[in-house]
């Protein structure tokens, strides 16, 4: 069982040198609480990587005084944060180079190789279009997001001359759902479904959450949970058995970043400068999100909540797409530690705590690259929907990055 760091709330870590470690009392009634779960219930919870220990510690520290002191103090990243250099930021070479087409033919030649298996995170219900499966929301001419992806997927098959490995990461709300949908549209075998975490809810006072029902309310922890759960689904340790090297991660709804030869080639040429992470990042258009700094020693990205006070974010003009190229050794295998971030969600009606955790926090602990990409027409990367309205204002980038990229 690995040690969780009460004063840090990173699992795995020890608290900082120097500094003493205090340990939180938890909620008096949460043991028997949890002792009393529906057995099908525990089961589910062991299933998807749910850890009493840890959640006991996490709940543990609600009782540590006030919440929005303790929130801030929890988030907030320590030591001085800076912007990166605009040479931090690499960007492609011009289309129509001799440098794009080098950097697209070792894009393409890894590809034939069986060295990419890509990754889009599917555990999302779209609350903002009626809470529904996002994955299965129409996207463009009739075609749901998860139509597209398979789409993109033969598409990207067949310049490859082989099969690439496409995984979707679905949640507790999500998972059946997409099952059904694949069997019925016939995927091929190289999709595969894998669920991410499972945890409860809290009372602010630490005790466990329960519904109208009197049943305790569950939670995906969010999509931190990716290389816990592709490790526990075994998918990557069978890709590196097979050969690949490498595994594209983003969104679902995201149909801007699909695969892209010269964006591999790209990333591969940084993995022999020692690079385990490269994070898209575009320019802002009045975005929030999270951005790259540099901070404890490294380039890592950080959302804007981690930030210390004093440090203006307008000051890195990108942001985090939540689209990652990684090398798959370092995910099957490094010891990546995640910090635990205290949410708190309205559920029937009532105040609730949960903890999460965030994927680009890998750029917290493995080598990184950042690189600047389109966010416009039809080269775009970044196609984001968060609700309907959105949709519509997006459409016909969809449209064209659909037809360009062989989804339709």
């Amino acid at each position: 069982m690995m040690p969780v760091c009460p004063v840090c709330l990173v699992w795995g870590a020890v608290p900082p040198k120097g500094r003493r470690e205090t340990m939180s009392t938890p909620h008096p009634d949460l043991q028997k609480q949890l002792e009393s779960i529906d057995p099908t219930l525990a089961t589910q919870l062991a299933e998807a990587g749910f850890d009493r220990s840890r959640f006991i510690a996490l709940a543990a520290t609600l009782t540590d005084g006030d919440a929005a002191v303790r929130r801030r103090a929890r988030n907030t990243v320590k030591g001085e944060v800076t912007a990166p250099l605009p040479s931090e930021i690499a960007e492609l070479p011009p289309a129509g180079s001799p440098e794009l087409e080098r950097l697209r033919a070792r894009g393409a030649a890894a590809l034939a190789r069986g060295e990419l298996a890509f990754c889009t995170m599917a555990g999302g219900m779209a609350t903002r279009m009626g809470g529904v499966v996002k994955a299965l929301v129409e996207a463009e001419g009739g075609h749901t997001f998860l139509d597209l992806r398979l789409g993109e997927n033969r598409s990207a098959s067949a310049r490859a001359g082989r099969p690439i490995p496409l995984w979707l990461m679905t949640s507790d709300a999500t998972h059946d759902a997409l099952v059904d949908a694949l069997a019925k549209l016939g995927a091929p075998q190289h999709v595969a479904c894998f669920m991410q975490d499972l945890s409860l809810r809290l009372n602010p006072d630490g005790s466990l959450f329960l519904d109208e029902e009197g049943k305790p309310s569950v939670h995906a922890t969010g999509h931190g949970d990716l290389i816990d759960a592709l490790r526990r689904a075994g998918l990557v340790d069978r890709f590196i058995a097979g050969g690949g090297k490498y595994i594209w991660i983003t969104n679902v709804d995201n149909l801007g970043a699909s695969i892209d030869e010269a964006t591999l080639g790209h990333f591969i040429e940084a993995t022999e400068r020692g690079i385990d992470v490269q994070c898209e990042v575009c320019p802002k258009a009045g975005d929030k999100g999270g951005i790259p700094v540099h901070a404890e020693g490294k380039l890592q990205v950080l959302e804007e909540f981690r930030l210390p006070e004093g440090f203006d974010p307008k000051t890195v003009d990108v942001f985090n797409t939540n689209t990652f190229l990684v090398r798959a050794e370092p995910i099957a295998k490094a010891p990546l530690g995640w910090t635990y971030f205290e949410v708190e969600k309205k559920v029937d009606g009532r105040p609730a705590i949960q903890f999460e955790r965030l994927i680009q926090e890998i750029t917290a602990y493995l080598p990184s690259t950042y690189l600047r990409v389109s966010r416009d027409g039809a080269t775009s990367r970044f196609l984001p929907v968060k609700d309907f309205d959105e949709l519509e204002r997006r459409r016909a980038d969809i449209r064209a990055a659909a037809h360009a990229r062989g989804m339709l």
